[in-house]
């Protein structure tokens, strides 16, 4: 499983699996938020199943689900609220993790 850290706190990736939760983990991480929405793509594990997964694991878990190519400031603003309430680093995914990547990318512009 590949991730690409963002910030200190902040790390985005692809889809991950139930089975990857153990890696996350041990990478240290103490949060993970998913921005894929379910049904996405045929045969993509749901939130619920890897949220299960994470919080089994002693981890906390947010699922804020964006529509690709279509953030709102709603998603911003959940997102935001996220990062100030879970304690980090935080793992974050999605699809590709380029919706991560850019929510991020609007709550360090809407901080400005």
């Amino acid at each position: 499983m590949e991730y690409r850290e963002i910030s200190e706190d902040y790390s985005v990736s692809g889809q991950i699996q139930a089975e990857d939760v153990a890696a996350i983990k041990a990478a240290g991480f103490k949060s993970v938020i998913c921005n894929r929405p379910d049904d996405e793509q045929p045969g993509q594990p749901s939130a619920k199943s890897i949220g299960s997964a994470v919080e089994a694991a002693g981890l906390a878990f947010r699922y804020i689900p964006v529509i690709s190519g279509q953030i709102t400031q709603e998603n911003v603003d959940d997102q935001a609220e996220a990062l100030d309430e879970l304690e980090g680093p935080v793992f974050a995914y999605c699809r590709s993790g380029a919706r991560c990547t850019n929510l991020y990318g609007l709550i360090q512009q809407s901080k400005g």
